[in-house]
């Protein structure tokens, strides 16, 4: 068995979309996954690209992705890069795979100047908190994360 960590090309947007809804299943809201493969083909292989994936091959099979997009610290006055998905197929789990995207990551954050990665996991997901301590992540702690969307969104751009 042979792992390969790569970029992502637009062959694989297919197996992409199919981790990224195998990843809601996982976390419990299977039916939040509004991507389409066409809409994944544009923000990830665009014109204008901000969003970016690294796969993980298993013996040429794609079995693992890590998407990520930067961000800007002001206090470190350098950019993050921010992992949005890391997700690890069972057949590939055990294996290393998810290690060696984050260090891909690690790699690429270095390449860009970033200060940081950061990212954010479930509350009740102790299996990964355990695998991120083990690398050596630490749970920040402070700051809460806040979002709007929907008609919320649609109400504060209107003005």
């Amino acid at each position: 068995m042979t792992i390969t960590i790569r970029r992502a090309v637009p062959n694989d947007v297919s197996a992409i979309l199919d981790m990224v809804v195998a990843l809601a299943v996982y976390e419990r809201m299977p039916d939040a996954v509004n991507a389409t493969e066409e809409s994944l083909r544009d923000t990830l292989f665009g014109p204008d690209p901000r969003v970016f994936v690294h796969v993980a091959d298993q013996d040429g099979t794609a079995v693992g992705i890590a998407l990520w997009f930067l961000t800007y610290s002001t206090w470190t006055g350098k950019p993050s890069l921010y992992l949005e998905d890391l997700f690890v197929a069972d057949v590939a789990r055990g294996t290393g795979t998810g290690r060696l995207l984050l260090s891909a990551l690690a790699r690429e954050a270095q390449a860009l100047g970033c200060a940081r990665v950061d990212w954010a996991v479930l509350d009740w997901n102790e299996t990964a908190k355990g695998f991120y301590a083990q690398i050596g992540a630490h749970h920040s702690t402070g700051w809460e994360p806040w979002r709007i969307e929907g008609e919320a969104l649609d109400r504060l751009a209107a003005g």
